[in-house]
């Protein structure tokens, strides 16, 4: 037993006393002792020092008082992948993987279609996601949050697609884009003032959040300026927010008419994403 984690309490007390389901309570262990869970599952008569358990007690308290997860541990997995993330930066939601699906299929249909952009990057999780599960594709990722580009840069570096993805700091699109196949946006969408109902509000960055007294402004005007920088074959994909269904299909047909446009579900049935495809 390594002497600097003797105390008087034990990984296996520890995880009896935690108010919290088993797993999130072996994580916070696993990233207070810097151990891998199965090493802590099989030692569980380890005991923490008094460091170690003020610094779990710190960990918990945050969590009870509502901050996400991901933010105490500082990643998330996403498509496979394990993301570095921070308050700076939304949160990868398991939702936005039909989007990543979705651009994948299409990608592999579509073999000369290999230039893509990522509106409101955030993380980078689309970008990287698809650089890494698609030989030969470059991606333009753009954000209007330089702290945000920051995060996204390191973790391209982390998964070694930097080399294939350009980040550009600018409000949804750049000066002078050329023309892409595939436009992939994951815009902020949530209604003004359905923001309050969002419990990770008060940690989340309310940019990547509010999208405005519809919750569409942002997602409105990437749509106007979308036809003249997608090339045919294209493909636009967009997350929404599940109520407004609708009328993020209207604007897609208004702006895209001779396009094919659809409204997909996730996995719980809540409509999640517009589809236009251009051929």
């Amino acid at each position: 037993m390594d002497s600097d984690l003797q105390s008087d309490r034990s990984i296996r007390g520890q995880l009896r006393e935690i108010k919290q389901p088993h797993q999130i309570a072996l994580v916070l262990l696993a990233l207070v002792l810097q151990r891998p869970k199965t090493w802590l599952l099989a030692h569980p008569e380890v005991h923490l020092t008094k460091a170690q358990t003020e610094q779990l007690e710190g960990l918990l308290q945050r969590l009870e008082a509502g901050e996400p997860l991901p933010y105490l541990l500082g990643i998330q997995e996403f498509f496979g992948l394990e993301f570095e993330v921070d308050p700076l930066v939304l949160i990868p939601r398991p939702e936005t993987e039909l989007l990543v699906e979705t651009a994948l299929t299409w990608l592999n249909t579509h073999p000369s279609a290999r230039k893509g952009l990522d509106v409101g990057t955030g993380s980078g999780c689309i970008a990287i996601s698809l650089v890494n599960n698609c030989p030969n594709l470059q991606m333009l990722a753009t954000d209007l949050s330089a702290t945000s580009l920051n995060v996204a840069q390191k973790n391209a570096k982390k998964h070694n697609t930097a080399d294939r993805i350009k980040f550009v700091q600018c409000n949804l699109l750049p000066d002078n884009l050329q023309l892409v196949d595939l436009v992939c946006a994951n815009l902020p969408y949530v209604p003004t003032k359905k923001l309050v109902a969002v419990n990770s509000l008060p940690w989340e960055p309310n940019l990547a959040l509010d999208g405005g007294e519809s919750g569409l402004d942002l997602i409105d005007e990437l749509l106007q300026k979308a036809p003249a920088f997608v090339n045919k074959p294209g493909l636009v994909l967009l997350e929404i927010e599940e109520t407004l269904g609708a009328q993020t299909l209207e604007l897609a047909q208004r702006y895209f008419p001779d396009a094919e446009v659809s409204l997909h579900q996730d996995l719980a049935e809540r409509n999640r994403m517009i589809r236009i495809e251009l051929k």
